[in-house]
Order: structure tokens, then C-alpha cells, then sequence
């Protein structure tokens, strides 16, 4: 099962479309176009509902640890 989370990387405002791409490997600038495009043809309030809901309940990417990558005898 694929976990979500806000992206570090690939943000522009909070990360939402970012680590939803990244979830599903694909490029965060067509899912951004394609939220703007349904927020404009339905409407922008759900639409914002949905990312500030999304904003607030998807978990922060866990940063990976470097010494424990460097120093790992595996």
C-alpha cells in the first residue's frame, strides 16, 4: 500500500500535490493543472476544502537519517 505524505521537495505551498505525485511517480505540475482545472469548472471552496483537509491530515515525509544510512554495515 502506497503512503502519502506532504512533500519536502516537490512543494509549492504545503506539499499536498507534491507527495500525492510522489505516491503515484508521476510529475506534481500535471496534478497541480488538473486541480485547478476542476477547481475552476466546479468549484474553488470544496476545492480548497479538500487541500486545507488534506494539508492538515496527511503526515510529514520522514527525513531519512544520514548517519544511520553512512555508518549502516548492511
Amino acid at each position: 500500500m502506497r503512503k502519502i505524505y506532504l512533500s519536502h521537495d516537490k512543494k509549492i505551498i504545503a506539499g499536498v500535490c507534491g507527495g500525492i505525485a510522489e505516491a503515484f511517480k508521476f510529475d506534481p505540475i500535471i496534478l497541480r493543472l488538473i486541480w485547478i482545472f476542476a477547481a475552476m469548472v466546479g468549484s474553488f471552496l470544496p476545492a480548497i476544502i479538500v487541500y486545507l483537509l488534506a494539508w492538515a491530515f496527511l503526515p510529514n515525509k520522514p527525513k531519512k537519517n544520514v548517519t544511520d544510512t553512512a555508518w549502516s554495515s548492511e
